[in-house]
């Protein structure tokens, strides 16, 4: 039986090492984030069959590409919490030599990271790669990736979804952050999204709507149902509704901390508003 309250407390001390990290650097970008923590903590502490011993190949295991790299705090965060590196490696974020960089990097070897990513539109593109490459070696496993909403103004994203579509790709969960803001401001005012389930449908794709991404047991019904559509010819997305910067009430909701880190005193604010349930790095 899933326990959604264990996931919910993990959540919450996710959220807790996104403020910190993104505070100890003085940069990062604490509220995609933020909006993306129930959804990366269901995935990784529920849903995902994964190994922290980590082989780069990925076989034998699901796969997971993170596209929207700017978002590395909540993925480090569950990477270490999930057993693949020491959580006292989180105050090392962003700092000089330190392996976990404001994007995500391969060159410095740190576990669980596939691929660079934070150049946007190019990690569907790569995660589907991977995904093809398990349907012909027979590795039944499911890849999982993660987008931005406003990545998918990035015309790579279209060329990758019409070739996974083609290919039928569909050991390949894709979910899009719909959380409406990007660095500049609201997508519907920096570049519309237009009719995005009407997009991806006439691309060929399953498409499953999560209406709150920010609801545990929500996303964790969501991705199971997604992958109960595996294997029936078409890749799947889901279009998940967030709330950026969702946990800490001065933040949500704003495009305004999609990349900028707190202060001491708004540190201290959103810290006690997330409770602490592992410790804190």
């Amino acid at each position: 039986m899933i326990n959604i309250q264990r996931l919910k407390k993990i959540a919450s001390q996710v959220r807790r090492d996104i403020i910190r990290q993104t505070h100890r650097s003085a940069s990062g970008h604490p509220g995609g984030s933020l909006g993306c923590t129930d959804f990366l903590t269901a995935l990784y502490f529920e849903v995902m069959q994964h190994d922290p011993a980590f082989k780069m190949s990925g076989q034998g295991e699901d796969m997971f590409f993170l596209s929207n790299g700017h978002i590395s705090p909540v993925w480090y965060s569950v990477l270490a919490r999930s057993g693949y590196f020491p959580v006292a490696e989180l105050a090392t974020f962003r700092q000089i030599n330190s392996r976990l960089q404001g994007h995500p990097a391969t060159h410095e070897g740190l576990p669980g990271v596939r691929v660079a990513s934070g150049s946007l539109g190019q990690g569907l593109s790569v995660a589907i790669g991977a995904a093809l490459s398990k349907k012909l070696d027979g590795d039944p496993h499911i890849v999982y990736a993660l987008t931005g909403d406003g990545e998918l103004q990035e015309g790579q994203i279209w060329e990758a979804a019409m070739f996974a579509a083609h290919h039928k790709v569909d050991n390949f969960i894709v979910t899009v952050d719909w959380n409406g803001q990007q660095i500049d401001g609201p997508t519907a005012k920096v570049m519309s999204l237009g009719d995005l389930p009407g997009k991806w449908a006439s691309f060929g794709w399953e498409v499953l709507h999560l209406e709150n991404g920010n609801d545990m047991a929500a996303v964790v019904n969501a991705l199971q149902h997604a992958k109960t559509l595996t294997g029936q010819g078409k890749p799947i997305v889901i279009l998940m509704k967030t709330e950026m910067g969702y946990g800490v009430d001065f933040m949500m909701g704003s495009h305004k901390w999609h990349g900028v880190a707190p202060n001491k005193e708004q540190t201290e604010q959103a810290l006690a508003q997330l409770e602490e349930t592992l410790g804190d790095f």
